[in-house]
């Protein structure tokens, strides 16, 4: 993830001077454990400004407004409650070339600040602290003790300590070629290396794209420069220091990430607050949906191992009971002939009442003919009962072995993150697992699923009809049991775990063979079968599928159905025409 720089920060902080100072503090919200929003309001309008000490995303820039959750978190209450009425009157780096800032807090605008606001983007280092006029900390999002740092401690009450200080060289305009060419080539090794060792203000994105506009590679030694290469690496540092100097950057997207510079353009941004948001928010969305994803399927494989480990169990328990009239025609024919029976015998092979059969009959040594056919007799009854409390108990682990199946095959679709759709998708999933008791609740996960809207898939057939797909169980609850009309067509891989699809039909339409053929491959496509070349999909009418009474999310029986055979690749295929 491309981190945000010295040369990032400066243009941010030039817009939001132009745009928004000075502005009244009205609200703090806090988004997560690493991100708080600042509502600023002044005469052109209201912004929310975030502020993340993320330790791979720390950054600060105009941000989305935050949804309508409560706040949980001490850090934003405690900022509101110094800070909040008071009007943002300046923002300035901390020292020259640091990656620290000083957001100045004052009654009104022309006033002295009360409150100092300090941004620290520095990695896995970065925090924000509240300061008061006299320099002591009154509140900071990362307590830093000594355990954790032997450079500096960041505490509630303590005096505040600046970073330290670097010690590479500051560059500048008036610098020239040679002397520029001598400080970095003193040394032998990778160019990119040296550059990032000797100057401030750098970082490996800018370099990179620097040397790339320069048909450099970014791995190239310096020995291997040509005095042409040289003069034009040249001409791109001080068209970076000019763009500082002068504020004018030109924010573009990459195909890496982004620049602010113009170079290595894919497209050209106006609003370099709206780039670095969606920049981050994107990384921080796909990260999180690796993750999730990742989480998701662990435990659902390793319970779904678990389970069927139980169904073979029973299974095979219920398969023994099957036997269990056994044990007692051989208790009978032991009562039968007892007489036969001497002491010390192991086994004794009898005849079988119907059919004169020499029936085998193992025997304990230790006890004699009558109390070896009660054991068979207690053998029978054991199994018998087996027999009825077994197959219940095989039953239940078979539909909870076929809705995590449903699940599991849900994940499999999302296969890769695209839009926060599935991220938000993979969020339901977890949500319900929590509610069926596989998973355990997380803090601070707020979500309001009581607004939720249902990003289903959405397709059309060649005759214009909708076509419905669910992406996970509660979706598929809601599309067959809530939003189906009476004239639409439901559609699933028949046995098979998969999506609810939902051919939509309005009054006095029909569905002609074409539009059947193509819900049906995207039932079969969105189901756990979706690598055969055919796969059985039922298809009904909706008034023909039901829920069981106290079934999980997702489960469905239907009847009058007909059977279809889709043929996923198909649809797989028209994806790349």
């Amino acid at each position: 993830m491309q981190t945000v720089d010295f040369t990032t920060l400066v243009a941010i902080c030039s817009d939001i001077r132009c745009r928004w100072l000075p502005s009244r503090l009205e609200k703090v919200y806090q988004r997560d454990c690493y991100t708080i929003a600042l509502a600023l309001r002044n005469l052109h309008g209201r912004c929310w400004l975030d502020i993340s000490w993320h330790p791979q995303a720390a950054r600060m820039c105009i941000g989305n407004p935050p949804p309508r959750l409560p706040d949980t978190f001490t850090f934003s209450r405690q900022l509101i409650h110094q800070l909040g009425g008071l009007v943002l009157v300046g923002i300035e780096m901390i020292a020259p070339w640091e990656r620290a800032l000083d957001m100045r807090f004052a009654r009104r605008p022309g006033e002295a600040p009360i409150y100092h606001l300090h941004v620290e983007i520095m990695g896995k280092h970065s925090n924000v602290i509240l300061l008061d006029t006299q320099n002591i900390i009154i509140t900071v999002a990362n307590q830093v003790h000594g355990k954790k740092s032997g450079v500096r401690t960041l505490l509630t009450g303590k005096i505040y300590e600046k970073p330290p200080k670097l010690t590479n060289t500051i560059p500048t305009l008036g610098e020239s070629q040679q002397s520029w060419q001598e400080r970095v080539s003193l040394v032998p090794g990778i160019l990119k290396t040296r550059l990032l060792q000797n100057y401030r203000g750098l970082s490996p994105s800018l370099i990179e794209s620097m040397l790339n506009c320069a048909g450099v590679s970014p791995n190239c030694t310096i020995s291997s420069l040509t005095p042409s290469i040289w003069q034009e690496l040249f001409q791109y540092w001080q068209m970076w220091l000019q763009a500082l100097a002068e504020g004018k950057f030109r924010p573009v997207t990459t195909s890496t990430g982004y620049n602010i510079m113009g170079w290595q353009v894919v497209e050209t941004v106006s609003d370099i607050q709206k780039l670095i948001n969606q920049y981050y928010t994107n990384q921080l969305n796909q990260q999180q949906f690796e993750q999730l994803r990742h989480y998701l399927s662990q435990k659902l494989s390793n319970t779904l191992t678990k389970l069927v480990v139980k169904q073979n169990t029973f299974a095979d328990k219920l398969q023994q009971s099957l036997h269990a009239n056994t044990y007692r025609q051989k208790a009978d024919l032991l009562m039968a002939y007892l007489q036969t029976w001497e002491p010390g015998m192991t086994e004794i092979k009898l005849p079988d009442f119907e059919t004169g059969e020499p029936v085998r009959i193992p025997l304990e040594v230790n006890k004699n003919a009558v109390q070896n056919a009660q054991y068979l007799y207690k053998k029978h009854q054991k199994l018998k009962r087996a027999n009825k409390l077994v197959k219940p108990l095989l039953i239940e682990v078979m539909a909870e072995i076929n809705y995590l199946q449903h699940v599991e095959a849900s994940i499999i679709q999302i296969d890769s993150y695209k839009s926060l759709i599935d991220l938000q998708t993979l969020e339901e999933i977890r949500e319900e697992l929590i509610q069926q008791q596989y998973l355990k609740a997380q803090k601070y996960i707020n979500h309001n699923y009581k607004d939720r809207t249902y990003n289903f898939h959405r397709y059309h057939t060649a005759s214009g009809f909708e076509v419905l797909v669910g992406r996970n169980n509660n979706q598929n609850d809601y599309l067959s049991f809530r939003l189906a009309g009476d004239y639409d067509l439901w559609f699933h891989a028949q046995e098979i775990p998969g999506s609810h699809v939902l051919l939509r039909l309005e009054p006095g339409t029909i569905a002609d063979s074409e539009d059947l053929q193509f819900t049906a491959n995207l039932a079969a496509y969105y189901s756990r079968a979706c690598q055969s070349d055919q796969v059985p999909v039922v298809y009904t009418q909706t008034r023909h599928v039901y829920k069981p009474k106290g079934a999980k999310p997702g489960i469905a029986i239907y009847r009058q159905e007909q059977i279809i055979w889709g043929k996923p690749q198909q649809f797989r295929d028209s994806q790349f025409i």
